[in-house]
């Protein structure tokens, strides 16, 4: 398994490769075929809440979809141990994903998934509390920018892939965002699959022949159901 290391506006020390390099092997346990891992440090020269300074972003590259997970925080030990927390628990969903689709169609539970877990001296869990510290981080800087930042814009392009729903929701979670857009292979349509609530997802796509106040019929089906089933 190769290891990359890239930064900028700040130098990666031999201290913070180390660190990295004894915690990373945690990722052979949860992945296969691990080809490499990136591991990005990024320190915004002019920023105003230091607390939120440095990010570091972490991409598990294999056979299949990539992996990745970003935090903030104070220092590159902090931001890692944040971003750390969020891939291992998106490494454990997709490995519980095969499980399922393998032929085991019981899910791990939550105790088990979450047993070798270090305990902490609080009623959360190890991920839980970093999730939640970094959520606040992240609220805070929200806050604060918005005060004195103008609106902006930002675009990007991603390549236009053809997949299932199923599967864009498996991207969309390996990734990390609210939501993924694709071509929906049964309809050939540009969509976007976003998630609701835990375990329930959207699928929205638009279609010319409709007028502004009208909608399609919706369909909702399980998780790697074939059969569709119509709502009223």
């Amino acid at each position: 398994m190769e290891l990359n290391y890239s930064g900028r506006n700040i130098t990666i020390s031999d201290r913070f490769r180390e660190y990295v390099d004894e915690k990373i092997t945690k990722v052979d346990q949860l992945a296969t075929k691990v080809q490499r891992i990136d591991v990005k440090v990024l320190k915004e020269s002019h920023a105003r809440d230091q607390s939120t300074a440095l990010s570091v972003e972490l991409t598990v590259v294999g056979r299949g979809p990539a992996i990745r997970a970003e935090a903030r925080g104070a220092d590159k030990f902090a931001a890692f141990d944040i971003a750390f927390a969020k891939l291992l628990e998106r490494l454990r969903k997709a490995r519980d994903k095969r499980k399922v689709h393998r032929g085991n169609h019981t899910p791990v539970a939550v105790h088990e998934a979450t047993s070798t877990l270090p305990t902490v001296s609080s009623d959360k869990s190890l991920v839980e509390s970093t999730l939640e510290a970094q959520k606040a981080a992240e609220a805070a800087q929200a806050e604060e920018e918005a005060e004195y930042s103008p609106v902006v814009i930002r675009r990007k392009s991603f390549p236009a892939e053809v997949m299932s729903v199923d599967d864009a929701v498996d991207r969309m979670e390996l990734v990390g965002h609210p939501f993924y857009l694709f071509i929906d292979e049964a309809t050939g349509e540009h969509a976007v699959v976003y998630g609701r609530t835990q375990y329930q997802y959207g699928v929205i796509s638009l279609d010319p022949s409709l007028s502004s106040n009208e909608e399609a019929t919706t369909e909702t089906r399980g998780y790697r159901d074939k059969a569709l089933a119509t709502e009223g």
